[in-house]
C-alpha cells in the first residue's frame, strides 16, 4: 500500500513522509536525498514499508516532522512491533494511530500520555491478554479498536478515562467469556462489537452505563442463557445482533427495557418458542430475523404487538403450523420470508392465511411441502408483488388462484408434478399474459400421455378431466354432540382413479391427532364418464373417541393423501351437552351446570 500526496505550504514543495508500515515513503522536489538502505527508491519515491523492527531507519529526518504537523495520521501496521511507539513531540499532534498486525502484548500508559489529540486508535490484530484499570490515560478518543487479540479479562475502571468521549469500541475476535457487570460506563459510545468471543450467559444489567449505544454486535459466543434486563439500560439501542449462538427462547425478560430496539437479529440460534408477551418491550422493531432455528409453529400471540414490523424473516426453520390470525397485528409488514420449512396445509387449505397483511410486497415460500394453491390460499395479498412458489412439488393450481394480486410482477415456481387435466387449462394462458413465462418452470406428471412435457407445450384440447388421480372427498364428517363418558365416531370417504396408495390423517383444531383410534378400508367400483367407465378407488376413514368428556370438544377433519395431493374434508365440530340440575332448597331454585 503506498501514499502520494502533494501538501503545499506556502506555494513551497513540500517533501512528504508516511510512517506506513514504519517505513518511509517520500515525494520530493529537485533535490532529493541520498535513498536510505534498505529501503528501495523508484524515482522520486522512497518505499521503506514491511521492513522487520532491526531493519528500520534509525532516526527520522528532522525534515519529516513538518509532515507531521500538517498530516497527523500515522499508521504503523504490518511489522513487528512490541510497544506502542515513542514518536517524540510528534506524538502531541497525531489524531490517528493504527499499530495493527504487530506483536504489541501491553497497552502502554505512558506512550499514549504523549498523544494529546488522538481521536482513533487501532490496536487490533496484536498479542494484548487483558485491559487493567491503568491502561489508559485521559484521551479524548472516539475510536477504540481491540479487536483480533488475546484479550480475556477486563478490569473495573479499565475505560473510565476515555468515559467522556468513546463512541465505537470494537472488542471481537477476542477471548472474553464473561462481561463484568457495569463494566462499560461510556455514556458517549454508539457501537459496540462483542462478537466472535467465548460469552455463554449475560446477566441483568451488564450493559448500564450505555446509555447512547446505538449498535450491539454479540454473534458467535455461544450464548445460551439471556437474564431477565440482560440489556437494560440501552434506552436508545436500534440493532442487536445474536445471531450465531445457542439461545432458546424468545421472552419479554431479556429483551426488558428495548425501547427504540428496530433491528433484532436471532438467526443461527436454537429458538423453538416465542413466548406470548415477547414483544411487549420493543414494539417498534422494523426488522425481525428468526431465520435458521427451530420453530416449528407460529401461534396468534407469536408477533402480538410488531405493528410497525416490516421485515419479517423466518426462512431455514421446521414451521408447519401457523395458527389462524398468526399475522393478525403486522400491519406495516412488507416482506415475509418462510423459505424452506414444512409448510402445505396453511396454504392448501387455510381460509386466507396471509389475508391481514395488506401492505406485503414479497412473499417467499419456496422449498416447503406445498402441493396445492387453492383460490383462498393468497386472498387479502393485494399489494404483493413477489411470490416465491419455487422448489414446491406443486401438483394442482385451482382456477383464479392468483387472480386477487393485481400488483403482481413477479411469480416463481417450478415443478414437474403437475395433474395436467381440464381444472389447469387456465393457467398456461394466464401466466403468458402476466409476461411469467421466463419465471415459470412447469411440466406435467399426469396423464401418462402428457408426462414429462411443459405445460406451456401442451394445446388447449389436450387438457381435459377423464379422470381423477387427486382424492376426492366424497363423505364429509358430521358436526355431533355428545354426553361426557359417551363415544363419537367421525367418518369420511374419499375416491381416486389411481392406484397411488393413500394416507388418512385427522385433525383437531389444525393439530394432527396421534395415538388415536382410526380404522381405514377401500373398495373398487366402477364409475361411467366421457371415456367410458372408470374403475375407482374409494377409501373411508373412521375416527373413534371413546369415552369423551369436555377436553375433547373442537373441529375435526379428516385428511386423504396419495402421490398425487391431499384433499381436506370439511370441520366437523364436537359440542358436550351440558347436564342441568335444579336443585331445590328453601323455595330457593338454584341452576347448576354440570
Amino acid at each position: 500500500m503506498r501514499y502520494f500526496t502533494q501538501p503545499r505550504l506556502v506555494e513551497a514543495r513540500l517533501c512528504v513522509l508516511s510512517l506506513v508500515f514504519w517505513g518511509l515513503q517520500r515525494e520530493c522536489g529537485a533535490n532529493i536525498r541520498t535513498c536510505p538502505p534498505p529501503c528501495a527508491c523508484f524515482g522520486e519515491l522512497v518505499d521503506c514499508s514491511r521492513l522487520k523492527r532491526g531493519q528500520m531507519p534509525e532516526t527520522i529526518p528532522e525534515w519529516t516532522l513538518l509532515y507531521f504537523s500538517f498530516h497527523p495520521h500515522r499508521k504503523l501496521n504490518h511489522n513487528e512491533l512490541d510497544a506502542i511507539p515513542d514518536l517524540g513531540s510528534v506524538a502531541s499532534n497525531v489524531t490517528t494511530l493504527i499499530v495493527a498486525n504487530n506483536k504489541i502484548s501491553r497497552i502502554s500508559i505512558e506512550r499514549l500520555r504523549a498523544f494529546l489529540v488522538l481521536e482513533t486508535l487501532d490496536l487490533s490484530n496484536n498479542n494484548i491478554v487483558d485491559l487493567k484499570a491503568s491502561s489508559f490515560p485521559t484521551l479524548p478518543l472516539k475510536n477504540l479498536y481491540l479487536n483480533n487479540n488475546r484479550i480475556s479479562s477486563l478490569e473495573t475502571g479499565c475505560f473510565t478515562n476515555l468515559s467522556s468521549t468513546l463512541q465505537v469500541l470494537r472488542l471481537n475476535r477476542n477471548r472474553l467469556s464473561s462481561i463484568p457487570a457495569k463494566i462499560f460506563q461510556l455514556p458517549s459510545l454508539h457501537h459496540l462489537d462483542l462478537s466472535r468471543n467465548r460469552v455463554r450467559r449475560v446477566e441483568g444489567l451488564t450493559f448500564h452505563g450505555l446509555h447512547a449505544l446505538r449498535s450491539l454486535k454479540m454473534q458467535r459466543n455461544g450464548l445460551s442463557r439471556l437474564m431477565d434486563g440482560a440489556f437494560w439500560g440501552l434506552s436508545n439501542m436500534e440493532v442487536l445482533q445474536l445471531d450465531y449462538n445457542n439461545l432458546t427462547e424468545v421472552s419479554k425478560g431479556w429483551l426488558y427495557g428495548l425501547l427504540t430496539l428496530h433491528q433484532l437479529h436471532l438467526s443461527h440460534n436454537a429458538f423453538s418458542r416465542i413466548r406470548p408477551d415477547a414483544w411487549e418491550f420493543c414494539q417498534k422493531l422494523s426488522e425481525l430475523n428468526l431465520s435458521s432455528n427451530h420453530l416449528s409453529r407460529l401461534e396468534e400471540s407469536s408477533f402480538v404487538g410488531l405493528s410497525l414490523l416490516d421485515q419479517l424473516h423466518i426462512g431455514n426453520n421446521r414451521v408447519s403450523f401457523i395458527a389462524d390470525g398468526a399475522f393478525k397485528g403486522l400491519s406495516s409488514l412488507q416482506m415475509l420470508d418462510l423459505q424452506n420449512n414444512e409448510i402445505s396445509w396453511t396454504i392448501e387449505d387455510m381460509n386466507g392465511p396471509f389475508s391481514a397483511l395488506d401492505k406485503l410486497k414479497k412473499l417467499f415460500l419456496q422449498g416447503n411441502k406445498i402441493r396445492s394453491v387453492t383460490k383462498k390460499s393468497f386472498s387479502g395479498l393485494d399489494a404483493l408483488q413477489h411470490l416465491d412458489l419455487s422448489n414446491n412439488a406443486i401438483m394442482s393450481i385451482q382456477a383464479n388462484a392468483f387472480s386477487q394480486m393485481k400488483n403482481l410482477q413477479d411469480l416463481r415456481l417450478n415443478t414437474s408434478s403437475l395433474l395436467c387435466d381440464c381444472q389447469l387449462k387456465w393457467f398456461p394462458v394466464w401466466v403468458a399474459e402476466q409476461s411469467f413465462l421466463s419465471c415459470v418452470n412447469a411440466s406435467c406428471a399426469h396423464p401418462q400421455m402428457l408426462k414429462g412435457r411443459s405445460m406451456f407445450s401442451v394445446s388447449q384440447e389436450d387438457f381435459v378431466c377423464d379422470d381423477f388421480p387427486k382424492p376426492q372427498i366424497t363423505v364429509q364428517p358430521e358436526t355431533q354432540s355428545a354426553l361426557k363418558g359417551g363415544n363419537v365416531t367421525f367418518v369420511c370417504s374419499a375416491a381416486s382413479s389411481s392406484d397411488s396408495p393413500m394416507t388418512f390423517a385427522w385433525k383437531k383444531d389444525n393439530e394432527v391427532l396421534n395415538d388415536v383410534e382410526i380404522h381405514n378400508q377401500a373398495h373398487l367400483r366402477m364409475q361411467g364418464g366421457a371415456a367410458g367407465d372408470t374403475e375407482v378407488t374409494e377409501y373411508t376413514t373412521t375416527l373413534q373417541l371413546r369415552t369423551v368428556d369436555f377436553s375433547s370438544e373442537g373441529k375435526y377433519q379428516c385428511v386423504i393423501s396419495n402421490h398425487f395431493g391431499s384433499s381436506y374434508s370439511t370441520k366437523a365440530r364436537l359440542t358436550m351437552y351440558k347436564t342441568i340440575m335444579i336443585i331445590h332448597s328453601n323455595d330457593i331454585r338454584q341452576l347448576v351446570m354440570i
